[in-house]
């Protein structure tokens, strides 16, 4: 072997990476004043800038970039250049007048940089393994049970995407593959040619040739209904002549009958492009999520963006509508938290429309009595408090704690993610239905109401009035729009108790203080004593006991149907589950004496004490930060040396004290 030597050498200029040049140069003078340029960058991108008659080591460093690739290691080409000072002088010029420009800096640096790098000597390429994070390929595979399709945009090359969507279980060997390269041995024989024109015609007919001939065979599998599941893998250079206006439909039509989509050598303007595809071509709800700066584009593009906070920095992290530190917990955001939030959206907005709708209704039926004078059923204030006090808290509660199944349950079975998908929950049939029974209850409010006042009496032998039986009939719809929430709950806590039930009281309570006051300046002197005359007569008892019953024996014999006969698939999982407890805490695992091994190793893991972490998430290979401690305990936790070497950096300087 060589002998090393150390070389001082200056850096003179440093052309930094950007995701449309694809590789990052820099200029050093050795100390016997060699002026050299080195660059570093993707495959495509180097050997476009290499200079001719290099066509040995191009082929054995493909060679070696194709073994790498399929290994799934992360490849870069090296080359570099020998400057005279006379041409370093010049350029150095207008490399000064780009850095110093005011408009359009970045696109008068790209030039710049163009007119240095070219000619280039391949040196060779690099491989290093990334490792893709713990939970990783169970995540997908739980999202793809969930029919979620999943596609990979990425700058790696076409073998490394390829191994990456085989380690994530995106991408099998029963799966019938479409894969549109530019690597082919025609497109290179033209490549090696040099003619730009004539490269970019070949590489649009074969992209155009390749589409139809794929699409053509996936609706061949499509029409026999075979069940064979689709994948497309397309590079960046396909990419670019696929999206363009006479074949994205082609490109949208096969992306959408497969089941993997899987885009290599892909810039950031790409994945953007790509994902408006889908999202404006498709009209499909999509979700972008990245860890560095090359994927701001993309989770900008999307409807929900989402950043995973690591080594590459915090841009993807500030873009993003959600962060999380690993790709793993996407399953509890879209599994869980995603479901919970779909299912209280959409029951707070039902319920909403109906109580509204009720309350509506019992005095548009008001009207008829009057002809249509505008005569007012309710009180002002009645009206003005009913949304503000009376029905407000219980519909706060249920937006924040209604869940259909526990979060275990919802990752055990992600196909429950369908309903959300289908839009089981917030479709015209559902408010149809609340709506019929908002027609049906202001029904009963109205004209039992108004029954029970016909020969309805008080104590000193008067007729019930008007404000009398709109006070009643608005007793009523408060107690059965509150009791009706209660009953459209999946998970009953606590709060919910207190809401409705503070709810009901604030009514009494407000009811005895405002018929209970009078003063000059009121406006309504016919609420004075109302509800005391009403409290004093057995109607009035009879009736907010008899007329919310019956209101709500509609809801409930329909909901007794529809469980009975077409249950939701959540209704199943909880017949199924009633008698199990919905998750096993702490306290319980200390108690119960019979425990599994991974009990046994989560109970350990919850009495070790308590570590924060200083630092941010990965964007692979996070480490699990409880390992240092657990094996402290006995307990059978992954050890990794960088646990000890972070704790150890955590921890301030030993002090050394002399005896």
């Amino acid at each position: 072997m060589g002998k090393f030597q150390d070389v001082g050498y200056e850096i003179l200029n440093v052309l930094e990476f950007n995701s449309t040049r694809k590789c990052q140069s820099v200029i050093c003078r050795y100390p016997t004043g060699r002026l050299v340029l080195y660059c570093k960058g993707a495959d495509s991108v180097i050997y476009e800038k290499l200079a001719g008659g290099m066509d040995s080591i191009k082929r054995t460093t493909r060679e070696h970039l194709e073994r790498f690739g399929a290994a799934g290691l992360r490849t870069l080409c090296l080359a570099y250049r020998d400057l005279n000072n006379q041409m370093y002088e010049e350029w150095n010029e207008k490399f000064i007048q780009a850095k110093s420009a005011l408009r359009e800096r970045e696109k008068k640096l790209d030039e710049v940089a163009d007119l240095i790098e070219r000619e280039l000597i391949l040196i060779g390429c690099t491989a290093i393994e990334d490792k893709l994070q713990e939970g990783v390929p169970a995540c997908i595979e739980t999202l793809s049970r969930a029919g979620i399709k999943i596609w990979i945009l990425t700058g790696d090359k076409l073998e490394t995407a390829i191994n990456i969507a085989y380690a994530c279980s995106l991408i099998s060997n029963e799966m019938k593959q479409f894969i549109i390269s530019s690597e082919t041995k025609e497109i290179r024989e033209v490549e090696d040619r040099g003619d730009a024109l004539e490269t970019a015609q070949v590489i649009e007919d074969t992209v155009k040739r390749d589409l139809e001939r794929c699409l053509e065979e996936a609706e061949y599998y499509d029409n026999t209904r075979t069940q064979l599941d689709l994948a497309l893998v397309i590079d960046g250079k396909c990419l670019m002549y696929a999206l363009d206006p006479q074949l994205r439909g082609k490109l949208l039509r096969l992306s959408m009958m497969s089941k993997a989509v899987v885009c290599c050598r892909v810039s950031p303007l790409q994945k953007a492009q790509v994902t408006s595809l889908i999202k404006d071509g498709a009209k499909r709800i999509t979700l972008a999520i990245g860890d560095g700066a090359n994927d701001v584009s993309m989770i900008q593009a999307a409807h929900v963006g989402v950043g995973i906070s690591g080594l590459e920095g915090m841009q993807a992290v500030m873009a993003s509508d959600f962060a999380i530190a690993q790709f793993r917990f996407l399953t509890d955001l879209l599994l869980v938290h995603g479901r919970w939030s779909y299912i209280r959206i959409s029951k707070v907005v039902a319920y909403f429309f109906y109580k509204n709708l009720t309350f509506t209704l019992t005095q548009f039926w008001f009207t008829f009595r009057t002809g249509f004078s505008g005569q007012r059923f309710y009180d002002d204030w009645y009206q003005s408090l009913y949304n503000v006090i009376f029905t407000a808290l219980p519909v706060i509660v249920v937006g924040l704690f209604e869940k259909d199944v526990s979060a275990s349950l919802s990752k055990k079975y992600p196909q429950l993610y369908q309903e959300g998908i289908k839009n089981m929950f917030f479709k015209w049939r559902v408010l149809a239905v609340w709506a019929f029974f908002a027609f049906y209850q202001s029904l009963i409010f109205f004209y039992f109401c108004v029954a029970a006042s016909t020969k309805g009496q008080n104590l000193s032998g008067k007729m019930l009035g008007l404000w009398d039986v709109g006070t009643m009939a608005f007793t009523c719809v408060v107690i059965t729009v509150n009791l009706r929430l209660l009953m459209a709950c999946n998970f009953i806590t606590r709060w919910h108790n207190y809401s409705i039930a503070g709810s009901i009281l604030g009514w009494f309570l407000f009811i005895f203080l405002y018929s209970g006051i009078r003063t000059r300046h009121d406006r309504q002197e016919n609420i004075y004593y109302v509800i005391y005359v009403l409290m004093s007569t057995w109607y009035f008892w009879l009736s907010i006991v008899l007329v919310p019953l019956v209101a709500l024996l509609g809801d409930f014999l329909f909901q007794g149907l529809q469980r009975w006969f077409a249950p939701y698939d959540y209704q199943i999982l909880q017949e199924k589950y009633k008698n199990q407890p919905e998750e096993i805490s702490r306290p319980q695992l200390m108690e119960n004496p019979h425990l599994t091994p991974d009990e046994e190793r989560r109970l350990a893991i919850a009495r070790l004490p308590l570590e924060r972490s200083k630092h941010t998430g990965f964007a692979f290979d996070s480490p699990g930060f409880e390992s240092f401690f657990a094996l402290q305990q006995g307990v059978s936790a992954p050890h990794k040396a960088w646990d000890v070497a972070r704790r150890a950096s955590m921890k301030g300087p030993r002090r050394i004290v002399n005896g």
